[in-house]
């Protein structure tokens, strides 16, 4: 069976076949993989326990197919382009395949020579340069566990992640850049570390040529352990041969507990998941450049900038900085001098480049873009049309994708020229994935012009196996809430079309930007305040970020004389503890929360007042005092 689909119709082919014969259809998809021994089985499942193995007795690795089969025929095609933070700075990098290909290798050996071995937790904590490819790869070639963690983390965070982990070694760099700020991630990771006994060796990349502090007997250098690999004379790395349910990676997102989870992905569903994905979704073709704009340190890096487009031997650009710096036209500056193809990109950074007007747009040639995609939280309409409109001429297809941590991969999606788009509707699923909408019942909500909660009732390859070390909080997360099926924890509509729109989150996960973080992180966070008594954080609409994290917050009995000098400490310490990303936009101090006489607080009515929704929050009646709804209102920022 062709990787690839060539029309709606065969779409709805495919789709049939992959329902009506689920085993036989990812067996196809397979075939078109590297595989050094063939599966016994293709599927075992139970969504009670859970229990999901794809392919099992199948022996691979992932980097054979990401690099190796390239090199006959592919070699020299350019694999990597890396654009840096600063426009002025001209040592832009572009990398082959086999270039790649040799410094995987060579990275390979440097962790075993520092003693990794299969199985093993590597923390990778590195801004976004070429040698995050290369260590997630060099990993993965030695059957190394990796756990990339994204820069913007605080070492409160990292250590949380090293010690669920249990990492034995962390890969990160001097420094690294982020627009105008120079984040020091060496000094973060030694702060981190204090708290981590587990670690016994930190490899360290030159970049920003920040100084750092270097331990004797933990720390060392990149460029030394490489010149040391170099002097040993073979570059070369055999692929360590991994069961297809071996695992992959492990990449932490928050939950609706403060204890962020790790989710475990593995080899050869997820490899076959990612890879069928992107060149369906994006419809990739030979010699395009592909430009996905996410960070490594979330799954969208993962699967769209790192295994789905390497596997299929596609072109993928990598960029260190962010798209308003240093003037709102870098993404287009960017398109135009790399005569970029797609362009896969946050709702966020849309709505926040639209601020700018069509003046970051004059002179930038963007006609070499064919395809445009939408990731990381659902799309409002203005941002689609103008997407559409002004970067796309009207002539690029988008597609809007939906996809978890826990997916591995796009779950619902147009495939770019293929399927009908409507701007906002994630619109079909993809071959393989079986969605329902459910009443808070269970119950299966058939027809369309409905609404429900997003379930999944057969696997897929890419999804999760487990949480790290936690497998009965995977259970209760995902597979108690709706016996039988995989519950996303979406709300969802299904329109008139049978296209399928994602209405925001159910449980107590926010989306801010495109980044899930959980209320209970947040509000732990708050209440380490040495003033803060309690705290209950929603979610509210935030023109930019889509959403936005909206406190409410009970302080002491202490005078304060400066209350915007609290405010400023408060999100201070949610910074340090976590991280610049779950910052509240807005903080306000109450004197008490909305609380039943059991004393759980009424998120509902706090969501409504933080949207501005004051007149409608139902019956107040049963809270243990309904006046402070009333004091909650009149303090609305």
């Amino acid at each position: 069976m062709d990787l690839k689909i060539a029309s709606f119709d065969q779409y709805r082919q495919v789709y049939d076949y992959s329902v009506r014969d689920p085993e036989k259809f990812w067996a196809d998809v397979a075939e078109n993989f590297k595989w050094q021994k063939k599966w016994d089985k293709v599927l075992t499942w139970n969504f009670e326990e859970p229990q999901i193995k794809w392919f099992e007795g199948a022996k691979l690795n992932i980097t054979e197919n990401c690099l190796d089969r390239h090199l006959e025929t592919k070699g020299d095609k350019t694999a990597l382009i890396w654009e840096p933070n600063d426009p002025d700075d001209l040592h832009y990098r572009v990398l082959t395949y086999r270039q790649l290909y040799d410094k995987v290798c060579q990275f390979a050996n440097v962790l075993k020579n520092n003693g990794v071995t299969k199985g093993d937790r590597v923390c990778i904590y590195l801004p976004m340069v070429p040698e995050l490819v290369i260590a997630v790869l060099g990993c993965a070639r030695i059957g190394a566990i990796h756990s990339v963690i994204f820069g913007g983390f605080s070492a409160q965070s990292i250590a949380d992640r090293i010690n669920d982990a249990n990492c034995t070694l962390v890969i990160t760099a001097d420094g690294g850049f982020r627009g105008s700020k120079n984040i020091p991630l060496k000094e973060v990771i030694d702060d981190a570390l204090v708290q981590c006994r587990s670690v016994g060796r930190v490899i360290v990349l030159t970049h920003s040529r920040t100084p750092v502090s270097m331990i004797k007997g933990r720390d060392v250098w990149w460029e030394n352990e490489i010149k040391k690999v170099e002097t040993q004379g073979n570059p070369e790395c055999p692929a360590e041969p991994m069961d297809a349910e071996d695992v992959l990676f492990v990449l932490y997102t928050s939950g609706s507990t403060g204890k962020p989870k790790g989710i475990v992905h593995t080899c050869g569903g997820y490899m076959v998941y990612t890879g069928y994905t992107f060149a369906n979704v994006f419809q990739y073709e030979e010699d395009e450049v592909y430009f996905c704009t996410a960070d490594i340190g979330w799954i969208t890096g993962h699967s769209y900038i790192v295994y789905g487009p390497l596997s299929q031997g596609a072109t993928s650009l990598l960029f260190e900085g962010i798209p308003t710096w240093p003037e709102p036209d870098r993404l287009w500056q960017i398109t135009d001098q790399y005569k970029v193809n797609t362009l896969y990109t946050a709702p966020t950074a849309i709505r926040s480049l639209m601020s700018y007007g069509d003046a970051p747009l004059e002179g930038k040639d963007l006609s070499s873009l064919k395809k445009l995609g939408s990731v990381g939280e659902p799309i409002n309409e203005e941002a689609w049309n103008w997407f559409h409109e002004k970067i796309g001429s009207g002539r690029c297809p988008i597609t809007d994708t939906c996809r978890q941590t826990e997916t591995g991969g796009i779950m619902i999606a147009p495939i770019a020229g293929i399927t009908p788009t409507k701007p906002g509707y994630a619109t079909l699923p993809l071959p393989g994935v079986q969605p329902v909408l459910v009443d808070e019942e269970g119950n299966e909500i058939t027809g369309n012009n409905v609404n429900g909660n997003l379930c999944i009732k057969f696997p897929w390859p890419g999804m999760l196996r487990t949480t790290y070390g936690d497998h009965e909080r995977c259970r209760q997360t995902y597979f108690s809430a709706y016996p039988g099926m995989y519950f996303t924890g979406d709300g969802c509509l299904r329109d008139e079309d049978g296209f399928y729109r994602i209405t925001g989150r159910v449980d107590d996960v926010l989306n801010v930007s495109g980044h899930r973080i959980g209320t209970a992180e947040v509000e732990n966070a708050i209440n380490m305040h040495s003033d803060v008594v309690e705290s209950a954080v929603v979610g509210y609409p935030h023109s930019i970020k889509g959403q936005g994290i909206y406190a409410y917050v009970i302080l002491g009995p202490t005078l304060h004389n400066d209350m915007e000098l609290v405010r400023q400490d408060i999100l201070k310490t949610v910074s340090r503890l976590i991280g610049a990303i779950a910052k509240p936009d807005k903080i306000q101090f109450v004197e008490g929360l909305p609380k039943t006489r059991s004393g759980k607080i009424m998120r509902r009515i706090l969501r409504k007042i933080a949207e501005g929704d004051t007149s409608n929050l139902g019956d107040t009646s049963t809270l243990l005092d309904p006046n402070i709804v009333d004091h909650i209102k009149s303090g609305l920022m």
